[in-house]
């Protein structure tokens, strides 16, 4: 039995990974290539992230840079770039594409506060869905009588432990990027 809770632990590592993947795709007032990662680009017809296809720098804290390896998906992830949810217009000088990261007004940061306990919250809650379905198999195993009442009891608790301790992760992780959203 300790395989089964160290893979339903293993499948909230991941689900927590993609949570804090998630925070790192909201901006913070510094220009992070990371904000770039959920953007593709068509790169011969199949979607391609950007940084497979092109060089993504910070020059300072305001702007990013993409200088494609191939000149003519300039135009390809310029269009992608503006077609996303990234609210910047890329500035294309036939080389490189320069994106300038203005200042956060305070209405921004709240928006982006909600965005990040939005991803929080779809966290948990997957959290709660992996605790639901170890659950479901426990409860599945001790009607089979492969595992005893006991078993089944130290199992839950076990299992809803597990769950705790990530969404306390979740939590603080949450008020942490919130912190730093705020912070002007």
């Amino acid at each position: 039995m300790y395989e089964i809770n160290k893979e339903y632990d293993n499948k909230m590592k991941k689900t927590l990974d993609v949570v804090i993947s998630d925070f790192g795709g909201v901006r913070a007032g510094r220009a992070n290539p990371a904000v770039l990662d959920k953007i593709s680009v068509d790169y011969y017809g199949s979607p391609t992230p950007i940084n497979q296809v092109a060089a993504i720098a910070s020059p300072d804290p305001r702007s990013l840079t993409i200088q494609p390896w191939d000149a003519t998906m300039l135009r390809e992830i310029e269009r992608a770039i503006m077609s996303s949810d990234l609210g910047i217009n890329p500035q294309n000088d036939g080389r490189i594409i320069r994106l300038a990261f203005p200042q956060l007004t305070e209405e921004r940061r709240k928006d982006l506060t909600k965005q990040v306990r939005k991803y929080g919250e779809g966290g948990k809650v997957a959290i709660r869905n992996i605790r639901r379905d170890a659950m479901e198999k426990f409860k599945a195993l001790e009607k089979k009588s492969e595992i005893t009442e006991d078993d089944l009891k130290n199992y839950e608790k076990e299992m809803q432990d597990m769950t705790d301790k990530r969404c306390k992760d979740i939590d603080r992780l949450t008020e942490e990027k919130e912190k730093e959203l705020m912070v002007v």
